[in-house]
């Protein structure tokens, strides 16, 4: 039996979202009924898999539409490993509260991370801040980062950059990886734009936290593999190069 997965803040994004739709969504492949802890059909479930990393930094995910509602989704990912993972859906007219607080709560050092090129030169960074000085209440200790991803479609991200005024004091990370992207469950027609969960793992190595990016980055392989042996109709191998490389950054986080 797999372990009991506690619903994170994506899964409660996805259960709002489904409860506010006017009718069902109905992902394909769905047929044979799918896991509710990875979105998986049953046959391919990996919530057995599932690692666990402390994090020092945590992730804030604003999520396009329907985003959250599709098993693609790779956000869910990084609230699998990040403990203090956020999720709040975007709306171009209204602003979650929640978020809101979250961006103002003295122990976080947010930024919005984003393509330097779509934002102004003076809000660009491409490593992450000195942290600021404590306030007035605060303890001496620095306060922790905070990245801010634009989950969705890269049109829907470019929409919510530019009609989010209340990311607009953020700085902007702009992340230079010298690297193409690896993800293989959609399109896109830049090598250069990375899913969620990549540039989740890319920011956490930015902040020094290389076990979680490279956890982050296998739990990712290892998802791809289980997702589109499903919908190929493939065999699992269990044994592959990816679930090796995920048990071993498993077994060293526990030594």
């Amino acid at each position: 039996m797999p372990p009991v997965v506690m619903p994170h803040a994506v899964a409660r994004q996805r259960a709002e979202r489904l409860a506010a739709s006017s009718k069902p969504y109905v992902a394909r492949g769905s047929g044979g009924g799918r896991c509710p802890g990875c979105r998986l059909v049953v046959s391919h479930c990996l919530c057995a898999l599932r690692p666990r990393v402390e994090t020092h930094a945590g992730v804030c995910l604003i999520l396009g539409d329907i985003e959250a509602l599709k098993p693609s989704n790779t956000g869910w990912l990084v609230a699998d490993l990040v403990a203090d993972t956020w999720a709040f859906g975007w709306s171009r007219t209204a602003v979650d509260p929640g978020l809101l607080a979250l961006l103002s709560d003295p122990q976080w050092q947010p930024c919005l991370v984003f393509p330097g090129e779509f934002a102004d030169p003076a809000r660009v960074m491409h490593a992450l801040p000195v942290a600021d000085p404590p306030l007035s209440g605060e303890t001496a200790s620095a306060r922790r980062p905070l990245f801010v991803l634009l989950d969705g479609t890269w049109s829907e991200a470019r929409k919510m950059f530019r009609k989010s005024p209340y990311l607009d004091a953020l700085p902007v990370l702009s992340l230079q990886p010298g690297q193409s992207s690896n993800y293989r469950l959609r399109r896109s027609t830049r090598d250069d734009h990375f899913c969620t969960a990549e540039v989740a793992a890319l920011c956490l190595a930015l902040a020094g936290e290389s076990h979680a990016a490279d956890t982050l980055a296998a739990w990712l392989d290892v998802f791809t593999t289980h997702y589109l042996s499903a919908r190929c109709s493939l065999p699992l191998d269990r044994d592959s190069q990816a679930h090796q490389r995920l048990l071993a950054l498993r077994m060293s986080s526990v030594l």
